[in-house]
């Protein structure tokens, strides 16, 4: 299993911190969310995403995550009328891979930041696009006074495990623990997760955590 390098995690947003776009492998799974900060594990099999896996380790080892929404669930695996996929979407790159037997990768992914997608023409087995940086409106001071401390607790509901949660975390990394542990609904994560109003964001999941049941551990 290859290490996590030393540097790692990078800096969420790196490079797109700026306005630039990046051209990217595009990786579409239903009802999957990448989000900032969020280590994710995937398990690599089809021989167009194992292409994918090995040309962006050749690469700058950036893959987008696109999200097939509900409504094109049927179309997963037809090859010849694709599924559409969300116009915004999580880039992530390589943290860690594994190969498996049969050429099949264990990949954990390190989501770096909301993107806009537009795709474009793939010369290769699979699909390509071209991601910009989501640009997010901040919460006020107020809006932050308001949500913060809901959003704290919620969090620390979802995630029993974490035992000391730091006082300055900010509110789009709260909302964005707090949605990882929420039960799956496809059509509501959809609606947060395209969200570029940070603090409308933070209400729409609080009021999706306040609906739900309980966390399981």
């Amino acid at each position: 299993m290859s290490d996590i390098p030393d540097s790692w995690p990078p800096k969420p947003d790196g490079e797109l911190t700026h306005s630039r776009s990046v051209l990217a492998p595009l990786f579409p799974l239903p009802e999957v969310f990448l989000f900032p900060r969020q280590l994710m594990a995937l398990h690599v099999f089809e021989p167009r995403y194992i292409q994918m896996i090995e040309d962006t380790l050749d690469g700058p080892g950036r893959i987008i995550l696109g999200t097939i929404p509900q409504n094109q669930a049927e179309r997963v695996m037809d090859e010849n009328n694709p599924p559409e996929v969300l116009p915004v979407a999580g880039l992530g790159e390589i943290a860690r891979h594994e190969q498996l037997p049969e050429g099949r990768y264990a990949v954990w992914i390190f989501g770096l930041g909301r993107v806009r997608i537009q795709e474009v023409p793939s010369t290769q087995l699979y699909r390509t696009a071209i991601c910009t940086p989501m640009s997010e409106v901040p919460a006020t001071p107020k809006e932050t006074k308001s949500l913060n401390q809901p959003l704290r607790e919620a969090v620390v509901e979802r995630h029993p495990e974490i035992m000391n949660l730091p006082d300055k975390l900010p509110m789009g990394l709260l909302v964005d623990l707090l949605c990882q542990r929420l039960p799956k609904n496809p059509a509501t994560m959809e609606s947060i997760f395209a969200e570029p109003d940070v603090a409308a964001r933070a209400q729409l999941a609080l009021n999706a955590h306040n609906s739900a049941p309980p966390h399981e551990p």
